[in-house]
């Protein structure tokens, strides 16, 4: 699990477990943590700052967004057994002050009002007590959780990673350190800062599923795809054991977030079958034990990603939600996936009016999303339905229009980034937006987006393939061999005949 150092004015009996579960809530694992503190506060009444432990691994995934109603229920009883249970210190009764920030008056005060309150009391803790690097590390994690998707600054991240770095450099053991360091980096400019978080992170809690995955994080970033498989079969295998063991609720979270991202990077490579044998998968599951966003968006996006990635766009028109028993409507922002594939496909195969009624889900899920002050993904909605409707517009012959739509999502699209939950967006807009050119006669113009795109999202089998062919339309040979030739050596294991790989081996070779 690592190596924490967190003293307290608890039972020297129970500091190497107190510690364990610190480490264990480091690499979210939330379930093993939170036993472990009560096992704490079991063997001493008196440790208070053991219920801290615990209230703070109710958060859950504090970059996924808010807790769930039962983490936001057990985190305030767990703050007031903190505070019941007394600190023989300051410093552990400001730790519980700082947690007590966010869960106060949950059901008054909007998330992130309380978030951005917790991160202030954080930063306030570790000002005041600069030797204990776990209140910098846990005020690393906080500003983490209150940036704005919108700066391109990064600002918060880069903040933290200077924070995190100077803790690595003495605790280059400690998993939270590593990480942190992963998420303030994940991000397209900064993404190689965080290679050496990404080598390093797997190995210092090879026990931990969300360890063995967040490496994929940074893989994804730089399209390093079989890092990215390898990382996440591990996770998921280590999630799944987890499962059969016990019914912990982290179970089926980091299985299927981890299987989506090999499905995503499975695709890149052109191994549909490994991405198909991931999707049987998911389809032979027929309930979750918790119901989390992080499952209902895999769910979603799995099946989109298989069907849109090949560019089958009838098999997308009917997809369904699966599975049944989930409560969808929980989750608009996963549930928009589905509606987004499904319109896609409609519109990019010539049902023009199953797209629209697709167009038309995605803006009552936006609603609802605005409606629940949820605007980040009220955003992904709105960019997802501008993009259905800009392929309508196009299957109508409204060229003109359709091009000033799509590159509206795109603008829109890069002026926020992806969320910690996927690998990457089902469709990269800019990319939809070079191929849309592409398909009306602009190669030129669809060469730089494909390059632009290719900048954000690097060795995307698709933005690789038509760089290639706009190269190769606007009269650009070299170049277009140059694409062809990467496309070549990204497919080398492609398990699949995919169309685009086979005219790259006969531009090639001719």
């Amino acid at each position: 699990m690592g190596k924490v150092n967190f003293p307290t004015s608890c039972s020297p009996a129970v500091q190497a477990q107190f510690e364990r579960a610190v480490a264990l809530q480091h690499s979210f694992w939330f379930a093993e943590s939170i036993k472990g503190f009560n096992a704490v506060a079991q063997a001493d009444p008196s440790c208070g700052i053991a219920h801290w432990g615990a209230a703070v691994a109710f958060l859950g995934n504090p970059l996924a967004g808010p807790p769930v109603a039962r983490g936001l229920q057990e985190g305030t009883a767990a703050v007031a057994r903190a505070k019941a249970a007394g600190a023989k210190t300051q410093r552990e009764q400001d730790y519980i002050a700082a947690i007590a920030t966010f869960y106060t008056d949950a059901d008054k005060v909007d998330h992130k009002t309380r978030a951005v309150a917790y991160e202030k009391a954080m930063e306030a803790l570790a000002q005041k007590y600069p030797s204990d690097l776990e209140a910098s590390i846990f005020y690393a994690l906080a500003l983490n959780t209150t940036l704005n998707p919108s700066d391109k600054t990064y600002a918060n991240q880069l903040k933290a990673a200077g924070i995190l770095e100077k803790v690595f450099a003495v605790q280059p053991e400690h998993p939270g350190v590593a990480h942190y360091l992963i998420h303030s980096y994940d991000f397209p400019p900064i993404a190689q800062k965080g290679l050496p978080a990404a080598r390093r992170y797997a190995s210092i809690a090879p026990s931990a599923p969300h360890a063995q995955h967040m490496p994929s994080h940074i893989f994804t970033r730089l399209g390093y795809w079989q890092d990215s498989i390898n990382s996440n079969r591990v996770s998921a295998e280590v999630a799944k054991a987890e499962l059969k063991q016990t019914n912990l609720e982290a179970g089926s979270y980091n299985a299927l977030h981890a299987m989506d991202y090999i499905t995503y990077a499975a695709l890149q490579l052109g191994r549909d079958k490994e991405a198909r044998a991931v999707l049987d998968e998911i389809r032979g599951l027929t309930r979750i034990d918790s119901e989390q966003f992080a499952a209902a968006f895999a769910f979603a996006a799995i099946p989109a990603r298989y069907a849109l990635e090949r560019r089958a766009w009838t098999e997308a028109v009917d997809l369904p939600l699966h599975p049944q028993s989930l409560s969808w409507s929980k989750f608009p922002q996963a549930e928009s996936i589905n509606a987004f594939a499904r319109g896609l496909g409609a519109a990019r195969s010539g049902n023009v009016a199953a797209a629209k009624k697709e167009a038309t889900r995605l803006e009552s899920l936006a609603y609802a999303l605005t409606t629940a002050k949820n605007a980040y993904w009220a955003e992904q909605a709105e960019i997802q339905k501008l993009a259905v409707n800009a392929w309508i517009a196009r299957a109508e012959g409204r060229n003109d229009e359709a091009l000033a739509l799509i590159r509206q999502a795109a603008d829109r699209e890069d002026a926020t980034e992806k969320h910690p939950v996927t690998p990457g967006a089902i469709q990269p807009a800019r990319e939809m937006l070079a191929e849309l050119l592409l398909d009306t006669g602009q190669a030129a113009k669809a060469l730089a987006e494909f390059e632009a795109s290719q900048k954000t999202d690097p060795n995307r089998l698709h933005g690789l393939a038509g760089a290639a062919r706009a190269a190769e339309a606007s009269g650009d040979k070299t170049k277009a061999k140059a694409y062809y030739v990467k496309l070549i050596e990204l497919t080398k294991t492609a398990d699949s005949e995919r169309p685009e790989i086979a005219k790259a081996k006969a531009f090639v070779n001719n």
